[in-house]
């Protein structure tokens, strides 16, 4: 008796579980330019599970059980990335230390990064006296993969250091220390240093290198490549296991590239080629390509990040007295574009740009450009207010 109810109660539920699935759905699902997650395309079934297991640990908030440092800044990865998008000022990092290549020279005291919040029974860190610090936003995570495998070759072809061509722009690599446990099979070096691709200054030489510093220095939690407590000093046992961190990576490596909007509309055609009459072009280079990845989805393909991954000297008023690799305190590395249309989903409805999210508008973005780009920011100013609105609504469609 008691086994017939079991097996009709059983099938009441699979029956209105039917019942239930053959109702039209109303949820609205975004269009693939509305967002910036997602997978770029020609991810196996097996590179498709792998991905979201790195979403999973992206998203995956630490306590003090699981490793959260004495010392951090953040808990998890997407606090600092909602919807893998920009930061807000409420997460923006602080970096101190360095003034010159002679490398960072408060190691010893908590450098490169502040770590301004603390456990119950610590002290969050102090800015040593002394020392110079830059503020940081952080940047979308979207189409990180294509940027990494954009090749060494390709980056110091379209460096400039002499100016040679005349026009004012004379982009350089950051050349950056490589850690031991990365692969610098076929990189190019020079001095022993590495051309570095993320970061504001091009200080992280890959992906990699990149999260394991963010679970270092952000969340204070040592691994195998990285097992140093960023509060003792010293070497302990690794807090997050090395599949996660690769799988964090792979994530990373995988998300898409940010899909441009409204790409026929007459105001964004001309805007764009207004941007390139004014040689914001430049730096904001339009189309790269990468080489081989053994990611199949990311190996010899061409996108649009607007950016040539160079330094640039952005002039005094970006000059913040701090810096990393070689690049001087006055260099940035140039900035993505791709996605700035939709950054203010992830920064709570307002803009906050630049390195340091001081400009609260695309316009002061521009207003604010010195150094390298004073002839296309003069440029920009000098445009009739139609122009300047078209420019605008272009890189609003990014």
């Amino acid at each position: 008796m008691k086994i017939l109810k079991s097996i009709v109660y059983i099938t009441l539920i699979l029956s209105v579980g039917l019942l239930v699935s053959c109702e039209p759905s109303y949820v609205d699902v975004p269009n693939d330019d509305e967002i910036l997650d997602g997978t770029i395309e020609g991810l196996s079934p097996e590179e498709l599970a792998r991905f979201l297991k790195g979403d999973a640990a992206f998203n995956e908030v630490f306590t003090r059980e699981t490793g959260l440092g004495s010392t951090f800044v953040s808990t998890s990865c997407i606090s600092c990335h909602a919807g893998d998008g920009k930061g807000h000022p409420f997460t923006t990092l602080t970096r101190f230390g360095q003034i010159d290549e002679r490398g960072n020279l408060f190691l010893d005291q908590g450098g490169p990064q502040l770590q301004n919040k603390a456990l119950p029974g610590f002290l969050p860190e102090q800015i040593p006296s002394g020392a110079t610090f830059s503020k940081f936003m952080p940047p979308a995570n979207t189409g990180l993969g294509f940027v990494q495998y954009v090749t060494d070759a390709t980056i110091l072809a379209m460096a400039d250091p002499n100016d040679l061509n005349g026009d004012g722009i004379s982009g350089v690599p950051n050349w950056v220390s490589m850690p031991s446990y990365i692969d610098d099979t076929g990189a190019v070096s020079q001095g022993g240093r590495y051309v570095g691709r993320f970061g504001k200054k091009g200080a992280a030489f890959n992906l990699l290198h990149q999260t394991v510093n963010a679970y270092n220095q952000d969340m204070g939690i040592t691994s195998m490549y990285n097992p140093i407590d960023v509060y003792t000093h010293e070497e302990i046992d690794p807090e997050i296991a090395t599949s996660k961190v690769n799988d964090v990576v792979f994530y990373l490596k995988t998300l898409k590239a940010p899909v441009q909007r409204n790409q026929n509309d007459a105001e964004v055609i001309r805007g764009k080629a207004v941007f390139s009459q004014i040689n914001c072009a430049g730096c904001h280079t339009p189309q790269l390509s990468t080489g081989y990845s053994p990611i199949s989805g990311l190996s010899f393909k061409t996108f649009s990040p607007y950016s040539d991954l160079l330094l640039h000297d952005m002039g005094s008023g970006l000059d913040d007295g701090y810096t990393e690799g070689i690049a001087k305190t006055y260099e940035w590395k140039t900035p993505p574009l791709w996605g700035l249309g939709l950054s203010e989903n992830s920064q709570g409805g307002n803009y906050f740009l630049l390195h340091d999210g001081r400009a609260r508008s695309i316009e002061e973005a521009i207003s604010m450009h010195g150094g390298e780009a004073t002839n296309s920011r003069t440029a920009f100013n000098n445009l009739s207010q139609s122009d300047k609105n078209a420019v605008i609504k272009f890189l609003k469609s990014l």
